[in-house]
């Protein structure tokens, strides 16, 4: 679990249960509590919030824990709220019972003792598999898995739309070519300037924005409680932990688009769907979005829902009219991730540029969404990401895998005819600016 501060009102509101005890054994009563709800996500390896569950000392160091205080510590505190309630620990639940948090506060009361003797066994759950401790041979192996899945006489041929099943899952999704091409990127917009040639490979592209029936097949399989596939490569994919609130917002699930995820989530949902299927996916370029956006012309295509049409949320995917190229909602629903770090354009002209991940903020975002006024749509327009993205979110630090105040931000993933050598896969999914400590 991972621990903030709370509002002193939402403390006071969750009165310690009327169960009592005179005292309470750190080892038979507060030792297997901790294993079993916190330890998981806390080890010295995983340490989920900077929190790293090994010692008394660890708890006092983090102030998770004053030790004749339970209403001072969040480690009481947090456990206390309602599962429903933002903060509440361990995130989704289940809550501890009303003797474990009466346990947990005669410990806290009684001065908090640790025994050295004492250890927490620990499991790695929640987020995911333990991982290869090396991350390249996991992407080494995935890229020998999609070169033997080329070889397949069923494998879909350059230029060819095609759909494809989630194996073990009753999920499809389209793919839609994209051909190779050259074209004049940018607009009149400050940041969409100087306008350049750029030259593109094929690729395919996702007909759709990934919706939340996609996207929650990888959130249910790396959280606390999964059932492992046993396939060791899907199984190394590192995947979110429980979110804080209701990922939907009350928007609608089924056939509506996913959203509020970091680019990183999305960067790991490519590289888990990657193995699911042995066909490689990754977030499109920039350049590959407004190029696939403009499908050969040099117009915007109609946007989809927008602030006028939408009524304040984002629609289900694919009702309106899709572009020349067969690719619905580019402009409007939700906006898209793509891989670049945002900044200037270069004047020179290009093939197949990338301006590579170097830091957390800001990536470029493109397509714009429900709450956009229609007129601010268009295939060239760029949105830069900010950390406010993620006020919302209770955690200290905030989570790498939710942009909880970006209820508007989705995507859609590419995938290339040329396969990429396994250096560059890895670099496409784990780029380093995940560990965003803002």
């Amino acid at each position: 679990m991972q621990f903030r501060s709370l509002i002193a009102s939402a403390v006071l509101s969750c009165a310690a249960p009327a169960l009592t005890f005179a005292s309470a054994d750190f080892a038979k009563d507060i030792a297997p509590m901790l294993e079993s709800h916190c330890a998981a996500c806390h080890t010295q390896a995983r340490a989920a919030g900077g929190l790293a569950i090994t010692s008394r000392q660890s708890l006092l160091d983090k102030r998770v824990l004053v030790p004749g205080k339970p209403d001072a510590s969040t480690l009481y505190t947090a456990a206390a709220l309602p599962s429903n309630r933002r903060g509440a620990m361990p995130p989704g639940g289940p809550r501890l019972s009303d003797a474990q948090l009466a346990n947990l506060k005669s410990w806290i009361e009684g001065g908090a003792e640790w025994p050295s003797a004492v250890t927490l066994k620990t499991t790695p759950v929640s987020g995911g598999p333990a991982k290869p401790a090396d991350e390249h041979e996991t992407v080494r192996r995935l890229h020998d898995r999609i070169l033997a899945h080329q070889k397949d006489a069923s494998v879909p041929k350059p230029g060819t739309k095609y759909a494809i099943t989630v194996p073990n899952s009753t999920v499809r999704y389209e793919m839609v070519p994209i051909p190779a091409g050259e074209f004049l990127m940018g607009g009149s917009g400050d940041d969409e300037k100087p306008q350049r040639k750029v030259k593109l490979d094929a690729f395919w592209m996702q007909a759709r924005e990934v919706s939340w029936d996609e996207y929650r097949l990888f959130m249910f399989q790396t959280q606390t409680g999964r059932t492992p596939t046993k396939d060791a490569i899907v199984d190394a994919v590192a995947g979110p932990t429980r979110p804080y609130v209701e990922m939907s917002f009350g928007m609608g699930i089924n056939g509506f688009p996913a959203i509020s995820m970091t680019q990183h989530a999305a960067n790991k949902y490519a590289e888990w769907l990657s193995a699911r299927t042995g066909e490689f996916y990754r977030l499109p370029t920039e350049a590959e979005w407004e190029y696939a956006c403009r499908a050969g012309g040099t117009t915007d295509p109609a946007p989809s829902w927008h602030a006028e049409n939408s009524n304040g949320k984002y629609q289900l995917v694919a009702t309106k009219t899709p572009n020349a190229w067969g690719l619905y909602d580019m402009l409007g629903n939700v906006a898209e991730w793509t891989l670049d770090q945002y900044g200037p354009y270069s004047p020179a002209a290009l093939v197949n540029p990338l301006v590579k991940a170097t830091q957390p903020y800001p990536h470029v975002v493109r397509g714009g969404s429900w709450n956009d006024p229609p007129a601010s749509l268009s295939c060239s327009a760029r949105l830069a990401s900010d950390a406010t993205w993620k006020q919302q979110d209770p955690q200290l630090p905030k989570s790498i895998w939710y942009m909880t105040d970006a209820q508007w931000l989705g995507f859609r993933l590419v995938r290339p005819v040329k396969l990429p050598p396994a250096s560059e896969m890895h670099g496409f999914w784990n780029s380093g600016v995940e560990h965003d400590e803002q």
